[in-house]
């Protein structure tokens, strides 16, 4: 879940000779020989993918556009680099603004709290809340409706992982683009482990491939989705 203290056990492996491959999550240790490989998402570029289409929207408005942030578990990778890339990215548009950042934890429950706790302070001068994942996303669908106010109308929902429960509320409406983070790395992961058992070097970060959906391609792609 988070970020921190793996050395000890990393050390230990280490020490056998057994290397470590990391799916999914990055870590942070001070000695990177600690581990082998990365296999998962770039989570910076899917920060970044979020709020070029906020950027590609509004064009060359200059409407100052209020944006609530549901982040995702402290310290944990996901989060943390999701908000750095979508926080890039807006540096150049001053009339895009986060007023507030809540934490939802990842989870439907904490995201419909936090949607609810900032419809309750600033109503509807909310135009765009972005999620960091897909489940606090149907969280804050449900607080708006809640609120009465229409998702994807009202107020615009972008979020990040392009499960099939997105691709429902793309379809009817409710959600307005999410950017995919690919969950399927067992291939990978495996074809990695053949490799390093006989003896071949392998990349410190092997990127999955991962797209971006928009209500339309949505409609489009809903059958194909395999989670």
């Amino acid at each position: 879940m988070v970020e921190h203290g793996w050395e000890e056990v990393l050390q230990e492996a280490k020490n056998a000779g057994i290397p470590v491959i990391l799916s999914d999550r990055e870590i942070k240790v001070q000695d990177d020989s600690l581990w082998t490989s990365f296999i998962g998402s770039d989570f910076v570029e899917e920060g970044r993918r979020a709020a070029q289409w906020v950027v590609d929207q509004v064009e060359s408005s200059k409407e100052t556009l209020n944006i609530i942030e549901l982040e995702g578990t402290k310290n944990s990778a996901p989060a943390t680099d999701r908000k750095q890339g979508f926080k890039e990215v807006l540096e150049n548009h001053h009339n895009l603004r986060i007023i507030d950042s809540l934490t939802g934890d990842f989870t439907l429950g904490k995201g419909k709290e936090m949607m609810e706790k900032a419809l309750q302070q600033f109503g509807n001068k909310i135009d765009i809340v972005y999620s960091h994942n897909d489940d606090m996303a149907i969280g804050a669908i449900e607080a708006i409706e809640e609120y009465g106010l229409r998702p994807g109308s009202d107020i615009k929902i972008i979020s990040i992982d392009a499960t099939n429960k997105a691709f429902k509320a793309l379809s009817t409406g409710k959600l307005n683009f999410t950017v995919e983070c690919n969950p399927l790395l067992g291939p990978q992961i495996m074809q990695a482990a053949k490799e390093l058992k006989n003896g071949r070097e392998i990349p410190m970060r092997i990127i999955t491939s991962e797209e971006t959906f928009t209500q339309e391609e949505a409609k489009k792609e809903i059958k194909k989705r395999n989670y």
